[in-house]
């Protein structure tokens, strides 16, 4: 394997040994990824971020946990092992890396060269994401916990994924903080062109692996686009806040008659538009600029319906302050969706905010309906691929129903 380019970071300076209250105490033992500052009772040294941190039961002083220590940010602590004591060392991520690699053997045997290799806190790296686009891993950091271990996770990587390029990708904060580091840097192999096509159940996408959004493309839909894709044959589409066209690439494959991608970014439009060309199809891909509402609105009073409405929108609710104003336009999504879904027609519904739990989003859909009194049966409830398991409660930010109305 070549060198990677990577600065030198240095290793973590201490081993730290920490005792919380009972709040905090309750989370870790409970299984929960996240010890907040204010949770701390006790720590015996002074910590550097990258340092592990050990925690110890204050009854008995039974070793409860093994974390990282992050001394920029309130969850002072990212846990990365609950219950029997652990040593953080190499075999520690490379037997982590294997277990999440394991799960994903089911979907790698489908016609799909895309996937996430590593879901942050769920398989165990609190913090860092880990992509995998045909032959080329983007790695994103959200937490400089991680830059003393980035070199030998990067290398397991490499290894299990059989990639032969590497792009580092940074969160906002690390963009801004000076390691030496750059967002969209090839840190292993070469990199010919910054737009890396790919396949997904047998459907073909390319991903901006440098400019693109989170890490190019997103992945957690991939099987609900492929069941969208299979309800559209012969079929007319409405792709609402479709981004680069997961669901209207998916649904013109399968020989869709006729499919609209509306969202407010032209950039993305022109990604669905050249997206849908890489396939073979025989449908009309038309295309809408504008805010998803305001243009719902305007297609309501033409009078132009849909066999198939596919709604789902970006978080509306990305703090706490916020999760009023999100469940009114989940409401709101649900009514203006219904009034587009032809007679007989499918209406999918999603939400990928994690504040709003999915029976209350559920609910809202329900009362939507309530109110309208078109009569619907909700036919399945989704959540994330399987490459996207769920490891704690806020996890589980996806979900998504299919309502067959009538």
């Amino acid at each position: 394997m070549s060198p990677l380019n990577l600065p030198e970071f240095p290793k973590p300076q201490s081993r730290l040994a920490v005792k919380l209250n009972a709040n905090g105490e309750r989370s870790v033992l409970q299984g929960h990824p996240w010890v907040f500052e204010n949770s701390i009772e006790k720590i015996n040294k002074e910590g550097h971020s990258g340092d592990v941190a050990v925690i110890f039961r204050k009854r008995d002083n039974a070793l409860i946990g093994v974390g990282l220590y992050d001394a920029s940010s309130p969850i002072r602590i990212k846990m990365l092992h609950h219950g029997d004591p652990k040593t953080v060392n190499s075999a520690f991520f490379k037997d982590k890396i294997a277990q999440a690699f394991q799960k994903r053997a089911s979907l790698l045997k489908s016609k799909t060269t895309s996937y996430r290799l590593l879901f942050g806190e769920n398989d165990g790296f609190p913090g860092l994401i880990a992509d995998v686009y045909d032959r080329v891993l983007v790695i994103k950091l959200y937490s400089e916990i991680w830059l003393p271990y980035i070199h030998d996770i990067t290398e397991m990587l490499i290894n299990i994924s059989k990639v032969e390029t590497v792009v580092m990708r940074l969160s906002r904060n690390l963009q801004q903080a000076d390691f030496g580091l750059t967002d969209g840097h090839v840190i292993f192999g070469t990199l010919e062109n910054e737009v890396v096509k790919f396949i997904e159940h047998g459907v073909h996408f390319s991903a901006n692996v440098i400019k693109g959004h989170k890490t190019g493309y997103f992945l957690d839909h991939r099987h609900n686009r492929k069941r969208v894709g299979e309800l559209s044959q012969g079929k007319t589409v409405l792709d609402v806040f479709s981004y680069a066209g997961g669901f209207s690439v998916h649904a013109l494959a399968n020989q869709a008659k006729e499919v609209t991608s509306l969202d407010i970014s032209k950039q993305a439009l022109e990604i669905a538009l050249e997206n849908g060309r890489l396939n073979d199809y025989s449908g009309k891909h038309n295309i809408i600029v504008g805010d998803a509402f305001a243009e719902m609105e305007q297609l309501i009073a033409s009078g132009k319906t849909f066999d198939v409405v596919v709604i789902d929108p970006p978080s509306f609710a990305k703090q706490q302050s916020e999760i009023q104003l999100a469940k009114k336009k989940y409401a709101q999504l649900a009514q203006l969706g219904e009034k587009l879904t032809d007679k007989s027609g499918m209406l999918i519904l999603a939400s990928c905010s994690s504040r709003i739990l999915a029976e209350s989003f559920f609910d809202i859909n329900k009362a939507s309906f309530a109110q309208s009194k078109r009569r619907y049966k909700l036919i399945l409830k989704t959540q994330h691929d399987t490459d996207h398991p769920i490891g704690f409660p806020e996890g589980a930010y996806l979900k998504c129903g299919y309502y067959q109305l009538d």
